[in-house]
């Protein structure tokens, strides 16, 4: 049964427990695209896709840079299992531009020996960065 009050947000990583808490709702991207998750969501399984993940409690909105991982979406919980996931503060900004040059530079000269779906995850992981950054 899902709770009134949002529903429980637990984010793991090898290294940590990244957050745990009640939520309103969370938004990230997958492999069939962008996500929205609240209370009552539909029981579901998803591969997550480098971006933005939001956080919504109440007024308050977190965002971390999510890399890649899989989501268990139940009713009244999420569980994300993230292989990397970043606060800004946690973030090197100078770093964070410089992979987004070189995989934008990759892309743009790329050979034939360029593995294109590797570049494009790269791009999408820098560019997640330094979006909540700003």
């Amino acid at each position: 049964m899902a709770q009134e009050n949002g529903y429980t947000l637990r984010i793991i990583t090898p290294q940590r427990v990244f957050y745990e808490g009640q939520v309103d709702m969370v938004e990230f991207h997958t492999t069939e695209g962008e996500i929205g998750v609240l209370p009552g969501h539909i029981p579901l399984t998803v591969i997550i896709q480098p971006g933005i993940l939001r956080i919504y409690e109440g007024d308050d909105r977190k965002e971390a840079a999510l890399h890649a991982g899989f989501a268990e979406i139940l009713q009244d919980r999420l569980t994300i299992l993230a292989e990397i996931i970043e606060w800004p503060q946690e973030i090197d900004r100078e770093r964070a531009e410089a992979a987004k040059e070189r995989a934008q530079e990759r892309l743009r000269s790329h050979t034939e020996e360029t593995d294109l779906a590797r570049a494009q995850t790269a791009l999408a992981r820098a560019v997640a960065r330094v979006h909540v950054l700003k």
